[in-house]
């Protein structure tokens, strides 16, 4: 950074995976969080079982949302959390497939981003239950970008089908 500090941005971040006791690997990811260079993890949400979105068959998630505070830019936040994603086995095969553990960066700051390999805020995030309740639950006055205020969004509990394990 040639000695320029950069400031400290709150980012969150969805956690999710449905394979190899996805309860161990999220909260496994919680912890790795904390292992990025110039992050912080500042609060976690409980954790979440969710049917499957999209249209291929498989195992139920378990999902959660992170508040974490950094000081790396949202493109070199993103490499860090997919370096976790393949440190924890993850290969990505399919859309919408089954996974050990996925990490999607949701939100940067205010910062409306909108690159090849980042969208934030994270695209259909209003339309995922399995992000918003656990973002609810941590964050209910946060500002989503071109969304409003968390709290005010509408939340579909019953489709996909959700419910808080812990």
């Amino acid at each position: 950074m040639n000695g320029e500090q950069r400031k400290v941005c709150p980012a969150y971040i969805g956690l999710g995976g449905n394979l190899e006791d996805p309860i161990a690997q999220v909260t496994g990811a919680f912890q790795l969080l904390g292992t990025i260079p110039d992050t912080q993890l500042i609060s976690k949400s409980s954790l979440y079982r969710s049917a499957p979105f999209g249209p291929v068959e498989q195992p139920d998630f378990v999902n959660a949302v992170a508040k974490i505070h950094t000081s790396l830019a949202a493109p070199a936040l993103l490499e860090q959390l997919q370096q976790i994603e393949a440190s924890q086995g993850r290969i990505r095969e399919m859309h919408w497939g089954p996974r050990v553990l996925d990490l999607d960066l949701l939100l940067f700051g205010d910062e409306k981003i909108d690159e090849p390999k980042l969208t934030v805020p994270h695209p259909g995030i209003a339309e995922r239950n399995f992000v918003l309740l656990p973002l609810r639950e941590i964050a209910p006055e946060l500002l989503i970008p071109g969304l409003g205020c968390v709290a005010d969004i509408a939340v579909n509990e019953s489709e996909p089908r959700i419910s808080r394990i812990s």
